[in-house]
């Protein structure tokens, strides 16, 4: 395994010096030590985003930096970061290294995969144009979604925005036998935790 040591480190952002010819790929997953989040050993993950000449690569850290020193050793995994995949994630919420944190036990699947995966080929994509039922009858009559494709959702603080995709995982799920993910980038934990118990209370999550 590839050892490098911490050599700066800006907020979420931390540069890791290697010895030259053991640069780690981009978005590999750097492990390290925060004894701020706690005592465990490795508890930090970092994923590659930049080379910074022959031997420093910059990386984020998927959780709190505070507390984080320089020279600390970092450890390079060979590998993306992974997430578990299967049942058993179903209604499950996971941080971004596919750890739990609903408060329940540690999610137990034989699979995972890797968060960067490249776009299906465009062979393997349907070239039919066809209408996803919502069964939201404003937008299926004024701005039907296209199955396959994407759409935005944009409107200002408490228009309703959350309400509508917990009707779409709804009906995807009852109507269409589908399944959905949310992902909470760059949200609130408020809104990730309210979200959560509205979709459990109005039976979206069983």
């Amino acid at each position: 395994m590839k050892m490098g040591r911490i050599v700066q480190v800006m907020g979420p952002v931390v540069d890791v010096e290697f010895e030259k010819g053991h640069l780690p790929a981009i978005y590999n997953a750097l492990k390290t030590t925060n004894v701020q989040i706690s005592k465990d050993k490795n508890n930090l993950v970092l994923e590659v985003a930049q080379h910074l000449g022959e031997n420093v690569v910059r990386a984020i850290a998927m959780d709190s930096t505070d507390g984080l020193a320089r020279g600390e050793a970092v450890a390079d995994t060979g590998e993306q970061i992974t997430v578990p995949v299967g049942n058993d994630v179903l209604g499950r919420i996971l941080n971004v290294t596919g750890d739990p944190v609903d408060g329940l036990a540690a999610v137990k699947s034989e699979k995972r995969y890797p968060i960067h995966k490249k776009a299906p080929e465009f062979t393997r994509q349907s070239t039919k144009v066809e209408m996803l039922e919502t069964g939201i009858k404003v937008v299926d009559l004024l701005a039907p979604y296209q199955k396959g494709g994407k759409i935005g959702l944009f409107g200002g603080a408490g228009v309703g925005k959350t309400v509508l995709i917990m009707e779409l995982i709804n009906n995807i799920a009852k109507k269409h036998g589908g399944y959905s993910v949310f992902a909470g980038v760059g949200e609130r934990t408020r809104e990730g935790n309210d979200l959560y118990h509205e979709m459990k209370d109005s039976g979206v999550i069983n």
